[in-house]
């Protein structure tokens, strides 16, 4: 999947940067604004990206559907050919027929072995400028068996009933796992409630105590040494954005077998944490 830089994407990142300028100059300027400092930072950095994200979900939604025209194709192919009719005159009567997103590459073959470019060639051209796993493996396994001096018919079928199969593992993985998704979820943001909680309630709870410890020291004329003190909501922070990071390349990897799937899990459980945690706290 190749998703090419726009200019759109230059628009939408001078939006976000606007935006984190106004924030600057809030913070410094309008007091009862500073607790939605950091709020207000995550949301430009999510509008800066935004475009990226949503592009890199329609061009998944379109190899969804370029799969699922890519196997109506096959199968035209095979009645085709089974009617006697040789693969290059056969691909030529079913390129007229609307394949949706698939149709503009179909078109291109058709016009390829117009043009008298090996059949094979213009096979491996297709499969390429589809930019799709499923297809090249298809076409990678047409060509070599054609090239043993296997019958296309069955060629085609074989190849027909693997795209089928392909296609049922993924949705009963995708089904069986929908679950433990919601579950990956739920259990992230039981993670952040516990964060909150410690840093909200206990630990200031705790300075109190110590605060109290070391003044009834001193009274008693007891020496006690002061080191610098983590900065533990930082810590904290950073760890809820790598659980997050992590958590959502796992979801991703077992739901739709690419990490980079899991990259919008990824945002997703990264910028719920963040948000969560600057609006509740005022800050990191």
């Amino acid at each position: 999947m190749n998703i090419k830089f726009k200019n759109i994407y230059v628009v939408w990142i001078g939006v976000a940067l606007a935006i984190i300028f106004i924030d600057l100059y809030l913070y410094f300027n309008v007091e009862s604004l500073k607790r939605w400092f950091w709020a207000i930072i995550v949301v430009a950095i999510n509008i800066g990206w935004a475009q990226f994200w949503v592009d890199f979900l329609r061009e998944n939604k379109r190899q969804k559907e370029i799969e699922l025209k890519f196997l109506e194709f096959i199968r035209n192919l095979v009645e085709s050919v089974k009617s006697g009719v040789s693969i290059p005159k056969s691909v030529l009567q079913v390129a007229d027929k609307d394949y949706g997103a698939l149709s503009p590459y179909i078109k291109k073959l058709a016009y390829q072995i117009e043009w008298g470019i090996p059949m094979h060639n213009a096979l491996l051209v297709f499969a390429d400028d589809t930019e799709n796993n499923v297809i090249k493996r298809s076409v990678s396994i047409m060509i070599e068996a054609d090239q043993s001096g296997g019958n296309i018919g069955d060629i085609l079928q074989s190849v027909s009933s693997s795209v089928v199969n392909i296609k049922k593992m993924k949705e009963e993985r995708r089904s069986s796992i929908s679950t433990q998704i919601v579950q990956g979820y739920l259990v992230f943001i039981m993670f952040i409630v516990i964060m909150l909680v410690l840093q909200v309630t206990l630990f200031p709870k705790l300075d109190g105590l110590s605060a109290g410890l070391s003044s009834s020291s001193s009274v008693l004329g007891i020496q006690t040494g002061e080191g610098e003190k983590a900065n533990l909501d930082f810590i904290f922070f950073m760890l809820l954005l790598v659980q997050g990071f992590f958590d959502g390349l796992v979801i991703g990897k077992f739901s739709e077998g690419s990490i980079k799937n899991g990259l919008i899990h990824s945002l997703i459980l990264m910028t719920m944490s963040a948000l969560i945690i600057t609006t509740v706290k005022g800050g990191i």
